[in-house]
């Protein structure tokens, strides 16, 4: 089986590819009409998001088998015509939760206790005591929309910090020991911090939007570690101005 890799990855998937003996090629750098020029010559491709995999790339893929995407989300794919034309998708949505998730608390706690903003000003010469006191997670209700792997994780390593941890998700009964499953308009309610961990679909496109910020009761935290377009960023600068939200981490 002949495997094209249009993205660079971990070192252990080529690794592991020579070892069950595939021959691949590694191409970096094509562009997307480079590309389409050779791809009937591969029965796998192993991407990330460089090149958009539309019906066009999938009609001049004659012999592909499988397409390989090293990450949860799945939107750059045709999927719909994918699977008409037999081909097999594989994602892999476990992978990075574990770094997501520190990288949520690591990013939390640098704007909640404002630690790049103090940093800078000592920095500069200025000392500003009162102003830069930090906000402590104990006793916050951090509430997260999207209770898949990259929500669960987080909720986990928020076990030791003191705060109730609530989510919503479209599945039921997906409650545990780290999060109470709660309704969307009772995370809207009792929400101090908001984190998504959601994939771009026609319900979650710009799902925080002005009525959405509207609607949550309380002065907030927001976190975004999903897809850029599950916000309206321009009703999120709006808030971050009037206070609505009290401050954003976004990746």
């Amino acid at each position: 089986m002949n495997i094209l890799l249009l993205d660079k990855n971990h070192p252990l998937i080529t690794e592991q590819l020579s070892s069950k003996g595939f021959s691949f090629e590694e191409d970096f750098t094509s562009t997307y009409e480079e590309v389409l020029k050779k791809i009937e010559q591969y029965d796998g491709i192993i991407i990330r998001s460089r090149i958009p995999i539309d019906q066009r790339f999938l009609e001049h893929a004659k012999n592909l088998q499988f397409i390989a995407r090293v990450g949860a989300g799945m939107e750059n794919i045709d999927v719909d015509f994918a699977k008409k034309s037999g081909i097999a998708l594989i994602s892999s949505p476990e992978g990075n939760r574990d770094s997501v998730a520190e990288h949520v608390l690591g990013m939390l706690l640098i704007l909640m206790n404002r630690l790049l903003i103090s940093s800078q000003e000592v920095k500069n010469g200025i000392w500003k005591r009162e102003e830069n006191r930090g906000d402590e997670l104990l006793g916050k209700t951090f509430g997260i929309i999207g209770y898949g792997n990259m929500g669960k994780a987080v909720a986990k390593r928020l076990s030791g910090f003191g705060c109730k941890v609530i989510f919503h998700d479209l599945l039921p009964h997906i409650g545990d020991e780290f999060g109470t499953q709660v309704s969307l308009e009772t995370l809207k309610k009792e929400a101090d911090i908001l984190s998504l961990h959601l994939p771009i679909t026609d319900q979650t496109h710009y799902l925080v939007d002005e009525k959405f910020i509207s609607e949550m009761e309380k002065n907030f935290y927001f976190v975004n570690t999903a897809r850029g377009k599950n916000v309206d960023t321009k009703f999120l600068v709006e808030a971050l101005k009037s206070g609505k939200v009290k401050g954003a981490a976004l990746d």
